[in-house]
């Protein structure tokens, strides 16, 4: 998990004693929780939904912030329609992602379905490695569930938790059970050269719309407004060549749903560098334009202003 290096380097992880009682006394309840059948959690759901919406307005001047540049062309009562649709399914997200951590292996084959698996598999069959570009939207941790129909080995960079060795603890069990490996970024690259020495073929999971420090080389346009991304795909996938897939999840009901996979860039090396992070976003868009209730517009991915002398990719 951690190391002790991070955690001096980084004080956000140092957890005191107190806060351990404490942390592991909040997951233990929503590790009861998880047993609770999906009827009821739902349930819960709604009563969330309320508490959100209505008396703690929950980030709310961000999301109407968010919506109101996404779609200019909207008006204020379309905009609070799909805030309204964001809260729900939000609540939703929460008690779903909460019930991953008791879901057996049955039950969530009859809750997620995986469309575009062969076309992945085909490449571990040949020995080549794929890059998967996923982001926020409708319930990404369910993708977790991956490895039950894929044959590559599923990493998936993240960020630890801070702070909280209990939480940690209890999200990598929920999205680990089935196969897949999450990887600390600070790990990331010797991780993904580890399994590159043993020539294991590897699905390398990104969730790549994260926001991006200012100081990001890579500023375009997203949702009408200018915005830093990482620029690790483009690089990793140029120094790879690896086929990018683009990984998309979609809501077909409560605790339902279809997770697609499908040809974004077959072969890198023949697109530009700047491109690669451009179709990547557009797809995104085009997705987001679709459903936009399903977005994580909560996320203050737009709290970076582009500094003078970065430029602006178009």
């Amino acid at each position: 998990m951690r190391t002790k290096t991070l955690e001096q380097k980084d004080k956000r992880f140092h957890e005191s004693f107190f806060k351990q009682i404490l942390n592991s006394i909040l997951v233990g309840i929503l590790i009861g929780l998880s047993y609770l059948p999906f009827g009821i959690l739902f349930g819960i759901s709604d009563i969330f939904y309320v508490l959100l919406r209505y008396i703690v307005k929950y980030r709310n001047k961000v999301i109407i912030e968010n919506l109101s540049f996404a779609f200019p062309e909207k008006t204020k009562l379309e905009i609070k329609l799909i805030r309204n649709k964001f809260y729900y399914h939000l609540c939703d997200v929460f008690v779903e992602n909460i019930k991953i951590y008791s879901l057996n292996s049955n039950a969530a084959k009859r809750r997620i379905k995986i469309k575009g698996a062969d076309e992945m598999n085909a490449y571990f069959d040949k020995g080549t490695s794929v890059i998967m570009l996923g982001m926020h939207y409708n319930n990404w941790e369910w993708s977790s569930f991956l490895p039950s129909e894929l044959k590559h080995k599923n990493l998936v960079i993240y960020n630890p938790s801070r702070g909280n060795h209990a939480f940690e603890k209890f999200l990598l069990h929920s999205r680990e059970k089935w196969g897949s490996t999450f990887v600390p970024v600070h790990k990331s690259t010797r991780t993904v050269l580890e399994f590159n020495k043993k020539e294991i073929p590897t699905a390398l999971g990104l969730g790549a719309d994260q926001a991006a420090p200012a100081t990001s080389k890579f500023w375009t346009m997203f949702l009408n407004r200018e915005a830093p991304f990482f620029s690790g795909p483009e690089k990793i996938a140029k120094r790879t060549n690896q086929p990018i897939f683009f990984h998309h999840t979609r809501k077909i009901k409560r605790g339902h749903y279809e997770i697609e996979l499908f040809p974004l860039i077959e072969n890198p090396k023949d697109i530009e560098s700047k491109d690669i992070l451009l179709i990547y976003i557009r797809k995104m868009e085009e997705i987001i334009n679709e459903k936009p209730e399903f977005y994580l517009w909560s996320h203050r991915r737009w709290k970076h202003t582009r500094p003078e002398g970065i430029p602006l990719t178009l």
